[in-house]
């Protein structure tokens, strides 16, 4: 077996979910039989349960008002969104930023906001929680991966911010920059990806009510392995598309540059909606597995823009979603 260490394969080339899910199937089969029965060190790590994180343990968030853009579906369990995440800059396993994260600083926290705008300035994390009323806002959130979960994020349309620093008429895009620490972010050091991360949306998709600026999930604060101090939440768009820890929001007149379709273009697609009629290169997009607190997840159909079709349709009318993927 070819084992590659950081620094040594892309990070497109992670294992897909429903791949390392087949492989666990097989080895468990072995182990019923007895076949590995005795086995230790690196293959009896197959074997480890996710850490446990129990809702209730950190810090509440005052109380927000229900979102009129949830869904009714039931909501993943609260250690599988804290125990199962991509967070590169603390690691590829979906288990390491939950432990590498633990200890990350997000207090102070600032953001900048610069370009194309009337009003550039840096804002608090105080200040940015003050800035609109929070609502929990109940969301569908697909990963190009193929693996699903439903989550009751606590924040506000990103368009209160963006208001707020009033764009000239030249901002056409917005550009989020995730915070660069390689002394707290250890994966940082290990390459791989051109850092710090960035994501980037139209000025439409940004005001869109649906995008999210978010500060917390289940009542709470955003952990650390999910993005704290706040990150955007795009429930219509994959995973990737959503920004962590932020710390820079600049206004442009161009297309931005961003991480995923930098490094793989034939992959990760600029505006990267959930679409189950355009595959992944190397795996389908027409089902996914919800993350339900069970050992496989259900395999469930993939919707068009992740459901949220009647809302956010319109913004790509005319476009060749297989050309602008």
């Amino acid at each position: 077996m070819l084992i590659k260490k950081p620094g040594e394969f892309r990070y497109s080339e992670v294992t897909p979910k429903d791949t390392y899910l087949n492989r666990r199937t097989f080895l468990t089969g072995a182990a019923a039989a007895g076949a590995i029965a005795a086995a230790s060190g690196p293959v009896a790590r197959w074997f480890d349960q996710p850490p446990v994180y129990a809702q209730g343990k950190g810090q509440k968030l005052a109380a927000a008002s229900k979102s009129s853009f949830s869904t009714t579906e039931p909501q993943t369990p609260f250690n599988d969104v804290t125990s199962y995440n991509n967070y590169y800059e603390f690691g590829t396993a979906k288990d390491q930023p939950a432990r590498l994260a633990k200890d990350f600083k997000t207090r102070p926290w600032s953001v900048a906001i610069e370009g194309e705008v009337g009003k550039p300035q840096q804002f608090s994390i105080e200040d940015l929680m003050k800035l609109a009323p929070l609502e929990e806002r109940i969301y569908r959130h697909r990963c190009v991966e193929a693996w699903s979960i439903v989550v009751p994020w606590i924040g506000y349309s990103l368009s209160n911010l963006i208001k707020k620093v009033e764009p000239t008429s030249k901002a056409k895009f917005v550009q989020f920059f995730t915070d660069l620490d390689p002394k707290q972010m250890p994966w940082l050091r290990q390459g791989g990806l051109d850092w710090p991360y960035r994501e980037g949306l139209r000025m439409d998709e940004a005001m869109h009510p649906l995008t999210t600026l978010c500060f917390g999930l289940y009542g709470e604060v955003l952990p650390n392995q999910n993005g704290a101090p706040l990150r955007t939440v795009i429930p219509w768009k994959y995973g990737f598309k959503n920004t962590k820890s932020i710390v820079r929001i600049k206004f442009l007149e161009n297309q931005p540059v961003t991480t995923w379709n930098t490094m793989a273009s034939n992959e990760y697609g600029f505006y990267s909606n959930v679409n189950p009629k355009v595959d992944h290169p190397r795996w389908s997009q027409a089902s996914e597995r919800r993350l339900d607190g069970s050992y496989f997840g259900k395999k469930i159909p993939t919707q068009m823009f992740n459901g949220y079709a009647d809302q956010v349709a319109s913004l790509y009318t005319g476009m060749d979603l297989r050309k602008f993927y």
